[in-house]
Protein backbone atom coordinates (compact mmCIF):
# COMPACT_ATOMS: atom_id res chain seq x y z
CA UNK A 1 0.00 0.00 0.00
CA UNK A 2 3.22 2.49 -0.62
CA UNK A 3 0.76 4.23 -3.56
CA UNK A 4 -1.41 5.52 -0.13
CA UNK A 5 1.93 7.59 0.72
CA UNK A 6 2.52 8.79 -2.87
CA UNK A 7 -1.21 9.76 -3.26
CA UNK A 8 -1.31 11.94 -0.05
CA UNK A 9 2.42 13.80 -1.42
CA UNK A 10 0.12 15.04 -4.37
CA UNK A 11 -2.80 14.96 -3.36
CA UNK A 12 -4.51 18.22 -3.52
CA UNK A 13 -8.65 18.01 -3.55
CA UNK A 14 -8.93 15.44 -0.53
CA UNK A 15 -6.73 17.34 1.37
CA UNK A 16 -8.52 20.36 0.59
CA UNK A 17 -11.92 19.24 1.78
CA UNK A 18 -10.25 17.40 4.83
CA UNK A 19 -8.46 20.75 6.21
CA UNK A 20 -11.27 22.89 5.06
CA UNK A 21 -13.49 20.67 7.74
CA UNK A 22 -11.31 20.04 10.31
CA UNK A 23 -10.62 23.87 10.43
CA UNK A 24 -13.91 24.72 10.72
CA UNK A 25 -14.62 23.43 14.62
CA UNK A 26 -18.66 23.26 14.42
CA UNK A 27 -18.30 21.19 11.04
CA UNK A 28 -15.80 18.82 12.30
CA UNK A 29 -17.91 18.21 15.39
CA UNK A 30 -21.00 17.73 13.13
CA UNK A 31 -18.76 15.45 10.94
CA UNK A 32 -16.89 13.80 13.40
CA UNK A 33 -20.47 12.29 14.83
CA UNK A 34 -22.02 11.53 12.10
CA UNK A 35 -19.64 9.53 10.61
CA UNK A 36 -16.83 8.18 13.36
CA UNK A 37 -19.10 8.63 16.61
CA UNK A 38 -16.78 10.73 18.34
CA UNK A 39 -16.84 14.47 19.97
CA UNK A 40 -14.09 15.96 18.46
CA UNK A 41 -14.08 18.86 21.29
CA UNK A 42 -11.61 15.98 22.72
CA UNK A 43 -9.18 17.00 19.73
CA UNK A 44 -9.14 21.04 19.73
CA UNK A 45 -9.13 20.33 23.88
CA UNK A 46 -5.94 18.34 23.28
CA UNK A 47 -4.35 21.17 20.99
CA UNK A 48 -5.02 23.91 23.53
CA UNK A 49 -2.96 22.64 25.60
CA UNK A 50 -0.02 23.45 23.83
CA UNK A 51 -0.36 27.25 25.04
CA UNK A 52 0.75 25.23 28.71
CA UNK A 53 4.30 24.16 26.72
CA UNK A 54 7.04 25.20 29.23
CA UNK A 55 9.17 27.78 27.60
CA UNK A 56 12.14 26.67 25.81
CA UNK A 57 10.55 23.14 24.82
CA UNK A 58 10.97 21.87 21.57
CA UNK A 59 7.41 20.39 19.52
CA UNK A 60 7.23 18.01 16.65
CA UNK A 61 3.88 18.45 14.73
CA UNK A 62 3.91 15.34 11.90
CA UNK A 63 1.96 15.43 10.14
CA UNK A 64 0.50 18.78 10.63
CA UNK A 65 -1.33 18.64 7.46
CA UNK A 66 -3.05 22.46 7.11
CA UNK A 67 -1.94 23.36 10.34
CA UNK A 68 -4.76 22.73 12.90
CA UNK A 69 -2.88 22.38 15.44
CA UNK A 70 -1.21 26.23 15.31
CA UNK A 71 -4.16 27.20 16.82
CA UNK A 72 -3.13 26.30 20.37
CA UNK A 73 0.26 28.27 19.86
CA UNK A 74 0.49 31.36 21.85
CA UNK A 75 1.89 34.43 19.34
CA UNK A 76 5.32 35.19 21.00
CA UNK A 77 5.46 31.45 22.99
CA UNK A 78 8.57 30.70 23.69
CA UNK A 79 8.90 27.31 22.09
CA UNK A 80 10.86 25.84 19.19
CA UNK A 81 8.16 24.47 16.87
CA UNK A 82 8.89 22.27 13.66
CA UNK A 83 5.68 21.38 11.91
CA UNK A 84 6.15 18.74 8.57
CA UNK A 85 4.18 17.03 6.29
CA UNK A 86 5.11 15.06 3.22
CA UNK A 87 2.30 17.12 1.12
CA UNK A 88 4.07 20.08 -0.59
CA UNK A 89 0.41 21.41 -0.94
CA UNK A 90 -0.58 20.71 3.24
CA UNK A 91 2.28 23.01 3.75
CA UNK A 92 1.46 25.61 1.44
CA UNK A 93 -1.98 25.60 3.23
CA UNK A 94 0.00 25.63 6.65
CA UNK A 95 2.01 28.75 6.14
CA UNK A 96 -1.21 30.56 5.32
CA UNK A 97 -2.86 29.36 8.38
CA UNK A 98 0.59 30.35 10.79
CA UNK A 99 0.48 33.55 8.93
CA UNK A 100 -3.37 34.19 9.69
CA UNK A 101 -2.70 33.31 13.80
CA UNK A 102 0.75 35.49 13.92
CA UNK A 103 2.28 32.83 14.81
CA UNK A 104 4.20 32.42 10.83
CA UNK A 105 7.95 33.28 12.65
CA UNK A 106 7.69 30.49 15.02
CA UNK A 107 6.81 28.12 13.06
CA UNK A 108 9.69 25.88 10.69
CA UNK A 109 7.61 24.09 7.97
CA UNK A 110 9.51 21.14 6.71
CA UNK A 111 8.40 18.38 4.02
CA UNK A 112 8.78 14.88 5.16
CA UNK A 113 8.22 11.49 5.81
CA UNK A 114 6.77 10.84 9.12
CA UNK A 115 8.30 6.99 8.96
CA UNK A 116 11.85 8.45 7.61
CA UNK A 117 12.40 11.92 9.64
CA UNK A 118 15.50 13.16 8.44
CA UNK A 119 15.93 14.56 12.28
CA UNK A 120 18.42 13.88 14.96
CA UNK A 121 17.79 11.58 17.80
CA UNK A 122 16.16 12.46 21.13
CA UNK A 123 15.77 16.28 19.96
CA UNK A 124 11.97 16.57 20.98
CA UNK A 125 10.39 17.32 24.08
CA UNK A 126 7.01 16.74 22.66
CA UNK A 127 5.87 15.25 19.59
CA UNK A 128 2.08 15.36 18.04
CA UNK A 129 0.76 13.14 15.62
CA UNK A 130 -2.39 13.97 15.01
CA UNK A 131 -5.16 12.70 12.30
CA UNK A 132 -2.54 11.22 10.35
CA UNK A 133 -1.32 7.82 11.52
CA UNK A 134 -4.91 5.96 9.97
CA UNK A 135 -3.78 7.09 6.68
CA UNK A 136 0.14 5.63 6.69
CA UNK A 137 0.98 2.28 4.92
CA UNK A 138 2.97 1.49 8.10
CA UNK A 139 1.42 3.64 11.75
CA UNK A 140 4.13 1.75 13.73
CA UNK A 141 7.21 2.99 11.93
CA UNK A 142 5.75 6.08 12.28
CA UNK A 143 5.51 5.91 16.20
CA UNK A 144 8.92 4.30 16.13
CA UNK A 145 10.69 7.33 14.29
CA UNK A 146 8.88 9.50 16.73
CA UNK A 147 9.95 7.89 19.71
CA UNK A 148 13.36 8.09 18.00
CA UNK A 149 13.07 11.44 17.82
CA UNK A 150 12.23 11.71 21.54
CA UNK A 151 13.99 13.50 23.75
CA UNK A 152 14.31 10.96 27.44
CA UNK A 153 11.91 12.11 29.59
CA UNK A 154 9.53 13.67 26.51
CA UNK A 155 6.11 13.04 25.60
CA UNK A 156 4.34 11.76 22.80
CA UNK A 157 0.43 12.53 22.06
CA UNK A 158 -1.99 12.00 19.05
CA UNK A 159 -4.42 9.95 17.89
CA UNK A 160 -6.07 8.07 15.01
CA UNK A 161 -8.59 6.33 13.51
CA UNK A 162 -8.56 2.56 14.25
CA UNK A 163 -11.29 -0.49 13.34
CA UNK A 164 -13.06 -2.61 15.24
CA UNK A 165 -15.37 -0.44 16.57
CA UNK A 166 -18.82 -0.52 14.87
CA UNK A 167 -19.58 -2.87 11.12
CA UNK A 168 -20.74 0.65 9.39
CA UNK A 169 -17.53 2.43 10.43
CA UNK A 170 -15.01 -0.53 9.61
CA UNK A 171 -16.84 -0.56 6.58
CA UNK A 172 -16.02 2.86 5.58
CA UNK A 173 -12.34 2.49 6.82
CA UNK A 174 -12.26 -0.60 3.92
CA UNK A 175 -14.09 1.87 1.30
CA UNK A 176 -11.12 4.51 2.24
CA UNK A 177 -8.61 2.15 1.95
CA UNK A 178 -9.50 0.93 -1.60
CA UNK A 179 -9.55 4.90 -2.80
CA UNK A 180 -6.07 5.39 -1.20
CA UNK A 181 -7.09 7.56 1.46
CA UNK A 182 -6.72 5.13 4.43
CA UNK A 183 -3.53 2.67 4.99
CA UNK A 184 -3.19 0.21 7.09
CA UNK A 185 -5.16 1.50 9.96
CA UNK A 186 -4.73 0.32 13.20
CA UNK A 187 -6.79 -1.72 15.13
CA UNK A 188 -8.39 -1.12 18.42
CA UNK A 189 -5.51 -1.78 20.97
CA UNK A 190 -2.58 -2.23 18.74
CA UNK A 191 -1.65 1.58 19.47
CA UNK A 192 -1.16 0.67 22.97
CA UNK A 193 1.00 -1.71 22.27
CA UNK A 194 3.04 -0.62 19.73
CA UNK A 195 4.04 2.23 22.70
CA UNK A 196 4.79 -0.62 24.96
CA UNK A 197 7.29 -2.52 22.72
CA UNK A 198 8.66 0.95 21.65
CA UNK A 199 9.35 1.41 25.34
CA UNK A 200 7.19 4.20 25.27
CA UNK A 201 5.28 4.01 29.14
CA UNK A 202 1.15 4.64 27.96
CA UNK A 203 -0.06 7.78 30.23
CA UNK A 204 -3.55 8.07 28.76
CA UNK A 205 -5.58 6.03 25.67
CA UNK A 206 -8.76 6.35 25.33
CA UNK A 207 -11.22 6.25 23.13
CA UNK A 208 -14.48 8.59 21.37
CA UNK A 209 -16.01 6.72 18.94
CA UNK A 210 -13.75 4.90 16.72
CA UNK A 211 -10.90 7.73 17.00
CA UNK A 212 -8.57 6.49 20.13
CA UNK A 213 -6.60 9.24 21.33
CA UNK A 214 -2.82 8.77 23.18
CA UNK A 215 -0.50 9.89 25.33
CA UNK A 216 2.89 8.21 26.33
CA UNK A 217 6.50 9.08 28.08
CA UNK A 218 9.83 8.10 27.42
CA UNK A 219 11.09 7.03 30.32
CA UNK A 220 14.36 9.21 31.48
CA UNK A 221 17.01 6.40 30.49
CA UNK A 222 19.71 5.92 33.42
CA UNK A 223 23.43 8.08 32.99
Amino acid sequence: MADVTDKWRSERLAAALYDAGVERERVARVAGLAIWGTDTRRLFGEIARLAETPAGSSILDVPCGGGVAFRGLRPGQDVRYVAADISPYMLQRARGQARRRGVEDQIELVEADITALELPDASFDLCLTYNGLHCLPDPRAALAELTRVLKPGGTLRGNSCVTGHGRRKDALIAIYRRARVFGNTPQAGEIEAWLLELGLEPVTVERSGSIEFFQARLPTRPA
